[in-house]
């Protein structure tokens, strides 16, 4: 929902003549989109993002664990997400702008999946809690119970 917003301010600025989901919906699957009512087209299509982005942060859930630990995996990931719509996705389902040379427009996607990749990723923040009881990467000491998993006190 944070890169809808991004991908929105780019689309307002000019950045982007017609976003993803869009040219995905009208151009790649244009029989899906015949099925909504015209009035909910907009909707459809941003819930459509939604549940893609959704499911991209699910696999990114499928990452190993000690991987997903780093700061820069989100972005790698978003800009690989990026990567397979760009130079896959789009050119498979013959989308017109795979077909043209767009470099404000792929640079504002690129920024706004690296974006998507810093929200899904680990989190910036240095996690508190008592010295007793975490190790020196603040992850709680074992008893057992919940080895592994970061431990924040409010």
């Amino acid at each position: 929902m944070a890169m809808s917003g991004m991908r929105q301010a780019a689309v307002g600025l000019g950045m982007i003549e017609r976003t993803p989901p869009d040219a995905v919906l009208k151009e790649g699957v244009p029989a899906l989109l015949r099925e909504v009512p015209e009035h909910r087209r907009t909707a459809f299509i941003e819930l459509a993002h939604w549940g893609y982005g959704a499911t991209a942060g699910v696999l990114f859930g499928l990452v190993p664990e000690r991987l997903r630990r780093s700061r820069l995996t989100g972005p790698v990931y978003g800009v690989l997400s990026w990567g397979m719509f760009e130079f896959a996705v789009a050119p498979a389902l013959g989308l017109a702008h795979a077909q043209r040379a767009r470099p404000r427009e792929r640079f504002a996607l690129l920024v706004d999946h690296v974006f998507f990749g810093f929200i899904i990723g680990a989190p910036p923040e240095v996690l508190i809690a008592s010295p007793e009881n975490t190790d020196e990467e603040g992850h709680r000491k074992s008893d057992g119970a919940n080895e592994g998993e970061p431990t924040q006190e409010t």
